[in-house]
């Protein structure tokens, strides 16, 4: 083959040309020099542990692996780990980051996020916020407190109700007590053998009572027949249908068991989705999907703590946040401001504990504040008069007498309701407006404490400085929901199992944190 000695044919228009340093094709105002700039102050090798590997190929640099996850959550929120490794190949700006190393694939991605990140990820977004913080002083003394539910990636229609597995676990044991009064009556009573019914039938004692059948009557499990052209023995059915109750039974114990105490349902799919009801549009139309409670507490724009749990109330997620916030950041917030999803009894005690004023709407907070009717409504119990004994009054003069005292149902703090009843109901020309569904004499619940409570936290958000905090909560803490769900598009979790949801909407707050601390530091500049 002849070559070609004129070398000016052998240009092209795609040759390589000065400058040959990468930073100097990126933009200054552009976000990775930000990200660059928390990072360094950082010390990423705290999070990795050396393995000492001294065979294979070389391995990654998982701290370059590191920045490029966490500059890819910033950059786009949520990002698949396909979508990263193209990133790599072909954004200047990951190039940069890579600094001469390998565009890695999108399974060394995945390994480092499933074998590392997942336990170190919360001191990795700490430490990403104490850098943001100092920097831009963040007042850690006002948290906005918000909650969203995000769709879990699960099955939509396979699910299993702690109330439908209790109901037909009660139907077996009826089936159960009916099925051994058959077996004494048809076979064992011949054989001088009785069984033993229950109300409740535990799994060992059914599996007792299956051994003692068999032994009883000398079963043959091996000699069973089956299919068409065979007849059963009454003995082997009996035997296979308590087999199958027992089976029911284990599966029933199962499902309670993974529900837990304070959860009503969850999906086959994913354990620890509960079902709740989801706004699927615009319109407020809801559906029953499988969820997590996203709770996050945002302080100065900035998203200070986040945590998910599977209930669909908001009012149990407050104590586990608080709880989370002071594990970080060594305190408890001054003014935690939240809607009315969180204002309950507990919480109210719970911030009175640990020194937190009360600035939780509670249920009735509107109507409280702005029907002035129903503020002033005479036949409120709150608003009867009481006597020189402190017996409450009716408007008809009535006296109400003390009943008896009730607990509340799960209340943490011994909460109780003191029970009145109207001394006498009988011709009371004001029966139709005060109590017109009642055929007898009418009955109050009262808890004064509560009441005083409820007066405190009014006091607090109708002063000047409560309606800015309301105002600021609804700006920030609903903002920040209304960035990642409609900006962003983040609807739908990718991960499944409550440990890699919190890993996933972690990396999603360190990137929300660090793309907000890039604009507020690009704004101050226009300023300047």
């Amino acid at each position: 083959m002849l070559l070609n000695k004129d070398t000016n044919g052998n240009y092209t228009i795609r040759q390589l040309k000065l400058p040959l340093e990468i930073e100097k094709l990126i933009d200054i105002s552009d976000p990775v020099y930000t990200f660059c700039e928390v990072m360094n102050h950082i010390d990423l090798s705290k999070y990795f542990v050396e393995k000492g590997y001294k065979t294979g190929r070389p391995r990654c640099d998982e701290q370059k692996l590191l920045k490029i996850i966490l500059f890819a959550f910033m950059e786009h929120d949520i990002c698949s780990l396909r979508e990263i490794e193209k990133l790599c190949r072909n954004d200047i700006r990951y190039m940069y980051l890579l600094d001469g190393m390998k565009a890695p694939s999108f399974a060394t991605f995945g390994n480092i996020i499933r074998n590392e990140l997942t336990n170190s990820i919360e001191q990795i977004f700490m430490d990403v916020n104490t850098y943001i913080f100092e920097k831009e002083h963040v007042d850690l003394e006002h948290t906005y407190i918000d909650g969203t539910k995000i769709e879990a990636n699960a099955n939509r229609y396979t699910w299993v109700w702690k109330k439908s597995c209790t109901k037909n676990r009660e139907k077996v044991f009826n089936k159960i007590s009916l099925l051994i009064d058959a077996m004494n009556k048809e076979v064992l009573g011949y054989l001088g053998v009785k069984l033993e019914k229950r109300e409740e039938y535990a799994i060992d004692y059914v599996s007792e009572l299956l051994e003692m059948y068999k032994t009883g009557t000398n079963l043959n499990e091996s000699a069973f027949v089956s299919g068409c052209g065979h007849r059963k023995s009454i003995q082997q059915k009996q035997y296979q249908e308590l087999q199958g109750y027992l089976e029911r039974l284990k599966t029933y114990a199962r499902h309670i068991e993974i529900c837990g105490d304070e959860r009503n349902s969850y999906s086959k799919t994913d354990h620890d989705a509960t079902f709740m009801r989801l706004k699927r549009d615009y319109m407020g139309n809801d559906q029953l999907l499988p969820a997590y409670n996203l709770q996050a507490a945002i302080c100065d724009e900035y998203i200070a703590v986040v945590d998910v749990k599977p209930y669909a109330s908001d009012m149990e997620c407050f104590v586990p946040l608080m709880e989370k916030f002071h594990k970080t950041y060594g305190h408890y917030p001054k003014y935690p401001v939240a809607d009315a999803g969180y204002g309950s009894y507990n919480n109210y005690l719970y911030c009175e504990e640990h020194g937190m004023e009360k600035y939780m709407k509670f249920t009735m907070f509107k109507k409280e504040t702005t029907d002035k009717k129903y503020h002033e409504d005479p036949y409120r119990a709150v608003n009867f008069k009481q006597d020189e004994a402190g017996n409450l009054i009716c408007p008809n003069g009535r006296k109400f007498i003390f009943k008896y005292n009730r607990h509340v149902y799960k209340n943490k703090y011994g909460r109780t309701e003191e029970i009145y009843e109207c001394e006498s109901c009988e011709g009371c020309p004001y029966k139709k407006e005060c109590c017109p569904k009642t055929s007898g004499n009418r009955t109050i619940r009262m808890n004064q404490e509560l009441t005083s409570i409820h007066q405190e936290v009014i006091s607090n958000l109708e002063s000047v400085h409560g309606a800015l905090l309301r105002m600021n909560r609804s700006i920030q803490a609903e903002g920040a929901f209304g960035i990642l769900k409609w900006d962003r598009s983040y609807k739908r979790l990718f991960r499944r199992g409550e440990k890699n949801v919190i890993l996933e909407l972690t990396l999603i707050s360190c990137g929300f944190n660090l793309y907000k601390y890039h604009n507020k530091k690009q704004r101050f500049q226009l300023v300047a």
